[in-house]
C-alpha cells in the first residue's frame, strides 16, 4: 500500500482567487515545489481534490478548469513532481452530491485507482471542509494551512496548522 498527501487546490496549492480558471490568473503558493518534492522523495504519492463549484454556477466550464489542470500540471512536471491523479467536484453547495467536500467521492474516486494506506496518509487543506473530508476517509493525518481561507486555529480540528504548504515538509517527516 502506498502512502499519500491529498491536497486542496486553491488556498493550498495556489494564492486562493474567487472561482480561478486562467491560466495567467493562477499563482503557486510560494515554496511549494521544494516542499512537495521532499515529501515526495519519502515515498508519498500527491494527489488534488478540489471543489469547483465555479463551473456548477456557470461561471467557467469544465474544459476550462481542465485546460489550467493540464497547465499546472506540466508546471509540477517540469519541477519534478508528480501529482497523481487531479479529482474534481464541479456541484454547488446545494446540489447534494457524493463528491463535495466534506463528503468523500473524490477520495473514493482515486482509491479506485490506488492502493492507498489511508492511515499512514495526509490531508492539506484550508477550509475546515478539506479537515472533515479527511476524518469522513479515515484519513487522520491532517494540516490547516492559514495561505487560504481565514480560520479560528482554535477551533480548527486539523492535526497541525501552519502558514502554508512550504512548511508542511517540516511537518510530514516519514
Amino acid at each position: 500500500m502506498t502512502k499519500a498527501v491529498f491536497l486542496d487546490r486553491d488556498g493550498v496549492v495556489n494564492v486562493e482567487k474567487n472561482y480561478l480558471y486562467k491560466i495567467e490568473d493562477f499563482e503557486f503558493i510560494d515554496g511549494i515545489f521544494d516542499s512537495l518534492k521532499k515529501v515526495q522523495n519519502l515515498g508519498y504519492k500527491l494527489f488534488i481534490i478540489t471543489n469547483q463549484s465555479g463551473i456548477g454556477r456557470g461561471y467557467y466550464t469544465k474544459e476550462d478548469f481542465e485546460k489550467l489542470t493540464s497547465w499546472m500540471l506540466q508546471e509540477f512536471r517540469n519541477n519534478e513532481i508528480v501529482i497523481s491523479q487531479v479529482e474534481l467536484c464541479p456541484h454547488g453547495p446545494d446540489d447534494n452530491c457524493l463528491c463535495r467536500k466534506p463528503k468523500t467521492g473524490m477520495i473514493d474516486k482515486i482509491l479506485e485507482n490506488h492502493n492507498i494506506d489511508l492511515e499512514n496518509s495526509w490531508l492539506v487543506g484550508d477550509k475546515s471542509s478539506d479537515i472533515k473530508c479527511a476524518k469522513n476517509a479515515g484519513i487522520l493525518n491532517t494540516i490547516q494551512v492559514k495561505s487560504g481561507h481565514k480560520f479560528d486555529e482554535n477551533e480548527s480540528l486539523a492535526k497541525y496548522i501552519c502558514e502554508s504548504i512550504k512548511d508542511i515538509d517540516k511537518i510530514i517527516q516519514t
